[in-house]
């Protein structure tokens, strides 16, 4: 008797286990939450004409949703370059932001802080400085529209408002004291070319100008206003496993302006 209670435990236990490890073999189902964070290679970094850094260069973005329809959000984004560049110096970002968007409109406030190469005899160095003649953090408001699906055309407007002063965006009087601001702008327009495709291709066509002075910080130096990013920028998804797609894209750029032109890959890795 004993042996059969016994032998009865054993198989129970058995089964038990096996049971147990079966539920949790089976993936669990989990909440989207309103924190998010994703990360983009590319080989080089482009940003409204200019090149930042021509280094491969591994970016991360960090989000937290404030609503439940998550169209209000503040976050980090921050980026660094794989290598040096040419002049020695290693290119390093950290930004954060607070934003709205409903799909259409987007408007965001966004503090840069670029490490790279500051130029301590006109900017300090200092992350936690904010000073209005020195600070090297640039406050820059940013806005984009798309208009309705049968004229899906998206325009962009940025200002840089505040600080900026290893950018060149901070003009000082004779004797060393605070004049202004350039306000430095940059507008826009984009449209999808192809779109619903495999690869849909979208064309862009940006300008900048000041608001405050009469040269601005996309451009040569020498004109008021001036044609300095237009390109074409092709995207699609590549489908890695069943369950792991990869979205790729490949830009064209030519800064008219400044006269240069890149070629950038990138992946949003996760």
């Amino acid at each position: 008797m004993m042996r059969k209670i016994l032998k009865g435990i054993f198989f129970l236990v058995l089964g038990t286990g096996k049971l147990l490890s079966q539920e949790n073999a089976e993936p669990k189902e989990t909440k989207e939450g309103r924190l998010d964070f994703t990360a983009n290679i590319q080989n080089n970094h482009l940003w409204r004409g200019l090149i930042i850094t021509d280094k491969p260069v591994v970016m991360g973005n960090l989000s937290y949703a404030l609503d439940e329809e998550k169209k209000w959000k503040v976050g980090i984004w921050g980026a660094s370059a794989l290598a040096d560049d040419k002049d020695n110096t290693h290119y390093k970002e950290i930004n954060y932001y607070i934003q709205y968007s409903d799909g259409r409109f987007y408007i965001g406030l966004w503090d840069l802080y670029n490490s790279r190469n500051i130029n301590t005899a006109v900017a300090a160095d200092d992350i936690f400085s904010y000073s209005q003649r020195r600070t090297a953090h640039i406050i820059d408001l940013r806005t984009n529209y798309t208009f309705g699906p049968s004229f899906p055309i998206n325009i962009e407007a940025d200002i840089m408002l505040y600080g900026g002063a290893n950018a060149g965006e901070v003009i000082l009087e004779a004797d060393g004291s605070y004049k202004k601001n350039r306000y430095s702008t940059y507008v826009q327009a984009s449209y999808p070319v192809i779109k619903g495709q495999k690869v849909n291709l979208d064309a862009f066509v940006g300008a900048g100008f000041a608001l405050n002075d009469k040269t601005f910080l996309y451009g040569n130096g020498q004109n008021s206003f001036d044609i300095v990013n237009v390109g074409v920028k092709a995207g699609k998804t590549v489908k890695i496993t069943d369950h792991y797609s990869l979205p790729v894209s490949m830009m064209a750029m030519w800064n008219p302006s400044n006269k240069f032109a890149r070629i950038q890959l990138a992946a949003t890795v996760f």
